[in-house]
């Protein structure tokens, strides 16, 4: 947030009435200008660049964990629209032209998508499994897609119309475990959906608007009811893929707000539920401390606030 300050306004060139009516411009509490992202809990920068109401726009770069440059291009409200990116090794596995021709590229050097891109959207072209061998091709950001991670896991199958998400379609994660399946609006989860637990068990039924869980319930791991959201307002516990509680509050217009707690966790390798279950177990006698960090706090707009 600009904090206005009266001793700067001759500096600056800009009067209070001034101040308020471009402050006004910007959501409160989101990131505007420059600024730096790093990984929870360390100083291992992964991405610095500019911003506008909280999402990505303009100049940006993203780095690996060793602080090499994964991406480098620009970006406008949230989505790439030129660049170029690289494997850890330095070389080249994607570029992106504005409105043009490009390339992706796996991790073992072949080729993922090949075509025409329109602001940073697929377009008009083929994409390509790990292997090499086609797998789709869309034409005026429109057909049935697969987008794969670099390793060749599958990330994303289902429909794409003005090269978005749109129609139904499935998620998945790095491990290739189905996390989401359900309708899409302008890339966003809107319609009816349903999020899934890393072993198929299903986390949150319902409805979504705009990406958000707005009408639905929410299930721990023994199928227990711990969430439900009525036209975006709700009150229970969220957990991760595997399990794990990292939110337990209030939500207002599908975000967190209000009163609530966030949980942090050191580990995203526990698939044995006995163990897991065992360790909560522990937890409530006060035997491990099963949170890395967590906070305690008001919440506004999805945001800390308070």
């Amino acid at each position: 947030m600009i904090i206005y300050n009266k001793k700067l306004q001759n500096k600056i060139g800009i009067n209070f009435d001034d101040y308020k009516k471009e402050s006004r411009k910007l959501k409160i509490g989101e990131k505007n200008g420059k600024g730096k992202e790093y990984i929870l809990n360390t100083n291992i920068l992964i991405f610095e660049g500019e911003y506008l109401n909280g999402r990505k726009n303009g100049k940006g770069k993203i780095y690996y964990d060793d602080e090499s440059i994964k991406f480098e291009g620009e970006y406008f409200k949230g989505k790439i629209i030129e660049g170029k990116g690289y494997d850890n090794q330095g070389n080249e596995i994607l570029k992106i032209e504005r409105n043009g021709k490009g390339k992706e590229y796996y991790n073992n050097g072949k080729i993922q998508f090949e075509g025409e891109y329109y602001n940073g959207r697929r377009w008009s072209g083929k994409g390509y499994n790990y292997e090499g061998k086609e797998e789709f091709e869309i034409k005026y950001g429109s057909g049935n897609i697969k987008e794969y991670f670099y390793d060749g896991t599958l990330k994303f199958i289902g429909e794409y119309f003005n090269g978005q998400k749109n129609g139904k379609g499935k998620e998945y994660n790095y491990s290739g475990e189905l996390i989401f399946e359900g309708d899409y609006i302008n890339g966003e989860k809107n319609g009816k959906g349903i999020e899934y637990f890393y072993d198929g068990k299903i986390m949150f039924e319902g409805e979504y608007l705009n990406g958000k869980k707005w009408n639905g319930k929410g299930l721990n791991s023994i199928g227990m009811q711990v969430l439900e959201i009525i036209n975006g307002k709700g009150k229970g516990k969220e957990y991760d893929n595997y399990y794990r509680k990292i939110y337990r509050g209030e939500y207002e217009n599908g975000e967190r707000s209000g009163k609530g707690k966030e949980y942090y966790y050191k580990s995203n390798n526990i698939k044995d539920i006995n163990q897991l279950n065992k360790n909560i177990l522990l937890r409530k006698l006060n035997k491990i401390n099963f949170s890395d960090s967590s906070f305690k706090g008001k919440f506004l707009y999805g945001e800390k606030n308070g």
